[in-house]
């Protein structure tokens, strides 16, 4: 395959910008070693204002961030993508409604995330995102379509305290100590309840999160997504 048969990729970032550019280097280092050197994939971003999606979230105005991300995914059609990713979990919330004011494909996160917890052969996970992901189940239910068990948070506060983690330290890059040793509490909380996986559940997770914190698999949520991405600009 030469450079002009890839397929055009957009990547709808800034939710937040941190976890965006895991993404765009993912894509662009797999393209490399895909060709052995340093042939980059056509991909182009478009940067939503986290601080307008933070604000229609606390309003509960999803339509409103529906329209953003269709503006989004138009704009990005226009300028030559074939298919569109929301760089986040929690978009996801309406994806039917973007999917359905669209003639090309937005890539589900779920959907890649399911694939690679059946290739490990786990039928139990536990699954760590947004308040908006864990109390709602637009990405937990697409899993669990695909016969496997998606466990979340059963305490209130705990999803409340997850969702200030990724809101008020994750989007602005920050790790603390102590909000990462309460991740690892709840992970834990999960392998007692028999779970055999985490999806670390929000693309900013694994800011935090690493494989070798865990002894059980972790299903990076970011770095699957962006290798589905992958396949799609390969034709695979």
């Amino acid at each position: 395959m030469n450079q002009k048969e890839m397929k055009t990729l957009g990547l709808i970032g800034g939710t937040s910008w941190h976890s965006t550019i895991e993404y765009y280097a993912a894509i662009n280092q797999s393209i490399n070693d895909y060709y052995g050197n340093n042939t980059n994939p056509p991909l182009l971003v478009y940067t939503l204002n986290q601080a307008e999606v933070h604000r229609f979230q606390k309003e509960d105005k999803w339509d409103s961030i529906a329209g953003m991300l269709t503006e989004a995914a138009l704009s990005l059609n226009r300028a030559g993508a074939e298919s569109v990713m929301f760089c986040a979990n929690t978009p996801h919330k309406v994806y039917q409604t973007v999917q359905g004011q669209l003639d090309f494909p937005v890539i589900h996160i779920a959907d890649a995330t399911a694939k690679a917890i059946h290739n490990k052969g786990i039928k139990s996970v536990g699954f760590i995102g947004t308040i908006y992901s864990m109390e709602s189940d637009f990405v937990t239910q697409r899993i669990a379509d695909n016969g496997i068990e998606v466990l979340v948070p059963e305490d209130k506060v705990v999803l409340n305290e997850l969702h200030r983690i990724i809101q008020e330290e994750l989007t602005y890059g920050e790790v603390k100590p102590e909000s990462k040793a309460y991740v690892l509490a709840v992970i834990q909380g999960f392998v007692d309840r028999g779970a055999g996986g985490i999806v670390l559940g929000c693309t900013e997770f694994p800011l935090m999160i690493f494989d070798e914190d865990l002894d059980i698999p972790a299903f990076n949520t970011t770095d699957i997504h962006a290798m589905a991405g992958v396949n799609y600009i390969l034709n695979k």
